[in-house]
């Protein structure tokens, strides 16, 4: 099979409304909708005037949104596709829900943390999300990120550390030696800060969420971070948390000195798994 050289442009479009694109949907919702994702939103979340109606449907459209794969607003179509009104009822569009995000304040924001850790710890009743060996560490990871973006208008973005304009974000992830990564806690720092820039309050937060999960409350915790979050700060946040902590430190002039002060015998070998070795030195 070929495609014919006088063809300029191709097209593919998805309409027939018998259909839908992502049946994956209904599960993945019915299961929200039992740890409580729209009772939860529609009462902690408070956005004023019409925008703010049927606040946990709004909010429940963005999550199907991108489980189904959306990355942004205009993406939210996909809900209203095929099908998919005889599976959903009240799908919104894409401008609604714009309108809805964009009437957020920062109190907002953090009322919706709150909607979130509340209903992480509720799918953890219903889903083993975290299931830690006896013995294991549970890790605590810390780290930010940059999320390029283009335009000007583009609200909250500018140029950091990385060079490109973009976005600031701090995760604060768990994990296990058997598990995946979840997210657990996120911020969006306003413009350029830096990194550790609100890290104590999102250390905290992680915290308080990761103990009320099932099986969490007495779990040995290592908080890892690199050396951007080698702070008193940070550190401390986590040690008032019970955790243990393994933050990269800074190579400033007093590290440098005690490193070289450290005989050759004191060092303890570091076996990483799947290592390549050189075929000489074995190292």
């Amino acid at each position: 099979m070929q495609v014919p050289r006088t063809t300029r442009a191709v097209s593919a479009s998805f309409n027939d409304s018998n259909f839908v694109s992502s049946a994956g949907l209904v599960p993945a919702m019915k299961l929200a909708e039992r740890a409580g994702l729209r009772r939860l939103t529609d009462k902690s979340l408070s956005v004023p005037t019409d925008k703010g109606a049927n606040a946990g449907l709004k909010i429940a459209s963005p999550v199907a949104g991108m489980v189904a794969g959306a990355d942004a607003i205009d993406d939210m179509a996909v809900l209203r596709h095929g099908g998919m009104r005889k599976l959903f009822a009240d799908l919104y569009a894409p401008s609604t829900l714009g309108s809805f995000l964009r009437a957020f304040t920062f109190g907002h924001v953090r009322q919706l943390d709150a909607v979130a850790s509340r209903f992480l710890i509720s799918l953890a009743a219903l889903s083993p999300l975290i299931s830690p060996e006896p013995d294991d560490y549970v890790f605590l990871d810390v780290d930010d990120t940059i999320i390029e973006v283009h335009g000007h208008q583009k609200q909250g973005a500018s140029f950091g550390y990385s060079g490109v304009r973009g976005l600031n974000a701090i995760l604060a992830t768990v994990k296990t030696v058997t598990g995946a990564p979840i997210i657990l806690t996120q911020r969006l720092p306003r413009g350029a800060v830096a990194s550790p820039h609100g890290a104590t309050r999102l250390i905290r937060d992680a915290l308080a969420t990761l103990r009320r999960l099932p099986e969490m409350s007495a779990a040995r915790i290592l908080f890892r971070a690199d050396s951007a979050f080698y702070t008193f700060a940070s550190i401390r946040a986590a040690m008032a948390g019970g955790t243990e902590v393994s933050v990269t430190a800074r190579l400033d002039s007093a590290v440098r000195k005690h490193i070289t002060a450290i005989p050759a015998t004191g060092w303890t070998p570091i076996k990483y798994t799947d290592a390549i070795y050189d075929e000489d030195t074995r190292t």
